[in-house]
Order: C-alpha cells, then sequence, then structure tokens
C-alpha cells in the first residue's frame, strides 16, 4: 500500500508540473460573453446566438453557437460547441470544433498564430492542406467582432459565410 501511495503522488506531481498556467489571452477576453452574429451563410441571411466563457480553469474559452431559425422538429437549424486553447510551446491558438454535422475529423481542428486583434485558424485535411479557414477579427474602437469563414480549394478561398458580432451584455 504504501509502494502504491509513493507511485501515485509520483505521478501526481509530474502531472502538476506537466500543465500550463491558466490562458492568458487579453483578445479571448474580448470574445468572452455574449453576442449577436448577423450575416450570411452563402447567400442566405443568418442571424446567430453566441455565447462565449473561460471554462477548466481558465484553460479554454468555450462558446456556444446557435441559430435562432429551428428546424422541422423545433431544434435549432445550426449549433456548434467550439473550444479554444492556447499551447505555449507552439504559440499558438487550437480550435476544436463540434456542431450538429457530426463527424469530427482533421478539419474539426483549426491553428491560428497569436495575432493582436486577429484569430486566424487553419483547418487542413487528411493530407495537410489547407481546405477552411475561420478568422475572427477584433475591432477594439466598436467591440465588435468580423467571423468570416472560408472554403479552400486548391489554394484558393471562396466565401462560405460572413457575420458582424455585436455585444449583448
Amino acid at each position: 500500500m504504501k509502494q502504491l501511495l509513493i507511485v501515485v503522488t509520483i505521478f501526481a506531481t509530474l502531472a502538476l508540473n506537466a500543465q500550463q498556467p491558466p490562458v492568458n489571452s487579453p483578445l479571448l477576453d474580448h470574445l468572452a460573453g455574449k453576442w449577436l452574429m448577423q450575416g450570411t451563410l452563402g447567400k442566405q441571411p443568418m442571424t446567430h446566438e453566441f455565447e462565449a466563457e473561460w471554462v477548466l480553469q481558465h484553460h479554454y474559452l468555450r462558446f456556444h453557437e446557435v441559430s435562432r431559425v429551428k428546424n422541422e422538429n423545433g431544434q435549432p437549424q445550426y449549433e456548434a460547441t467550439v473550444f479554444i486553447g492556447w499551447n505555449e510551446k507552439t504559440k499558438q491558438y487550437g480550435l476544436t470544433w463540434m456542431d450538429v454535422y457530426g463527424g469530427a475529423s482533421s478539419q474539426s481542428i483549426g491553428l491560428a498564430p497569436a495575432k493582436d486583434n486577429e484569430l486566424a485558424f487553419v483547418f487542413t485535411d487528411e493530407h495537410g492542406e489547407t481546405d477552411f479557414t475561420n478568422t475572427f477579427t477584433y475591432d477594439p474602437k466598436t467591440n465588435t467582432w468580423d467571423d468570416k469563414l472560408d472554403n479552400v480549394e486548391k489554394g484558393v478561398a471562396k466565401p462560405f459565410a460572413r457575420f458582424k458580432m455585436t455585444k449583448l451584455q
């Protein structure tokens, strides 16, 4: 029993030492809160509600995006839960996107370099080629965000969706 306690203590100490500190990102702090997303998906006008909060001891910003339009079952036509974290070693933000379309894959994970007012996430296919981008751009003068989503085919970006986010609270 004493040996088991020693082993558990060693692993607990190693785990604590390996843990990154909580994320310190003024940019992500600006994204926290409740937002109204208005824009287009293709040529269709869309309105979504967006709520972001720090979770898991301030290691991830989780946001929940929900379409105001309902499907035939009375559920939101679109819904997503997304986690954004920071990797101190690579100096990149990582984003994991889970939505009503399912099918978790490499396309569900995007990476973005650190920039002052931009989170430019790049998603790659199974061959490592960029196939989708999602760029959040913060405007500190108006306290708004632009969210630009593009499909990328053979290196050429094609608009998928454009949203303007305005803070509700």
